[in-house]
Parts: C-alpha cells; structure tokens; sequence
C-alpha cells in the first residue's frame, strides 16, 4: 500500500507533501517535461535526496500525486454523494467527477498519466493504489444489495476504459470529450441492465 502522508511522522509529512505539492505546481505549468527532480527540489526548498528518499523516480513522484488526487477525490464523493436514479447515472456523475477534474489541468493530467505508464515498481504500487481508491469511489454507485463480485467486475472493466480513454486523450488520439463519452457509453452498457 502507498504510504499515506497522515502515516509519517510531522516533520517528514510536511516534506513529502511540499514535494508532491511541487511536482504537482511543476506538472500542472509545463506538463511531464517540466517536471524534473531537481526543479521539484527546488520549489520545495528540500535537499534532492529528500525527493529520493520517498520517490524512486520522477514516474513514481508523479504517479504518488494521482494517488493523493485519487483520495481527495474519495473525500469529496464522500461528502457529496453521486446523483441518479439508476446505477449508471450515478457511476456516469462519479466518472464525470473525475474526468472534470483532469480536464481542469490537462497539462498536469497528460503528466500523471505518462507517468503511470512506466515500469517502475514504485509507480506499480501507486497504480494499484488509485484502483482501489477509484474502486471504493464507484461502490458508491451501488446500493447494499447488488452482489460484490459483480460489481467488482463491472468497476475493474471501467478502470480498464477509462485508462485506455486516458491515455487516447493524453496523446491525441480523441479528444477529452471523446474520452468521457466512452466512459459514459460503456457504464450504461455494464450497468444499464440492472436498472
């Protein structure tokens, strides 16, 4: 599991969040290039081996902020529960949510979804982490009584559109309305049966 900034001690947390704080300033004003470890260092007013110490790579610092995205996301979902009246409204109201939020810092998104492309083992934690913060996310379409592993299947293969949509969008192939479309279409083609 990726460790949770609430998990360290003070001093430590305060670091590390200056630093994803940076890679996110950096992502969001110049995209996956901009971000470079000792930029990052820079902005955060931390020692390069600071960045090191929490983050094997700029992949793994960048697919750490998704994490923390993901899980503020999770918060706001919480406290805002999804409108609609059927299963896949309210999956589209929470995918939309999200999808929302990327098109607001397409740079940072572009950035943060490179980087989860990558082979580090790092990012393999921080991928595994926004899947199952996004998967608790979308239970909140279900009610109580829709059987788990069904669910669980249907979240999953929404993850895998919506990735694919992302990563169409962050190198050209659709747009982002393209890409929140599809993750709309295929939702009611999951869910639409169940009503």
């Amino acid at each position: 599991m990726v460790e949770d900034i609430a998990d360290l001690p003070k001093g430590q947390a305060a670091r590390r969040e200056r630093v994803l704080l940076a890679a996110l300033e950096l992502g969001s004003e110049g995209g996956y290039e901009a971000v470079q470890m000792r930029d990052v260092a820079l902005r955060a007013d931390v020692a390069l081996g600071t960045i090191y110490r929490y983050f094997s790579s700029k992949d793994h610092l960048l697919a750490a902020a998704l994490v923390e995205w993901a899980r503020d996301l999770e918060r706001r979902v919480g406290a805002r529960p999804p409108r609609g009246d059927t299963i896949a409204d309210r999956m589209e109201d929470i995918l939309g949510r999200a999808s929302r939020d990327m098109e607001r810092k397409p740079r940072l998104s572009a950035a943060v979804v490179t980087a989860l492309s990558s082979s580090d083992a790092g990012v393999a934690e921080c991928q595994e982490e926004v899947g199952l913060v996004m998967g608790r996310i979308q239970q909140h379409a279900f009610d109580d009584t829709f059987d788990p592993v069904v669910r669980d299947q249907i979240i999953r293969m929404l993850g895998h559109v919506w990735f694919s949509s992302l990563v169409g969008w962050v190198n050209g192939w659709v747009g982002i309305g393209q890409a929140g479309d599809e993750l709309a279409s295929a939702a009611h083609l999951l869910l639409d049966q169940y009503g």
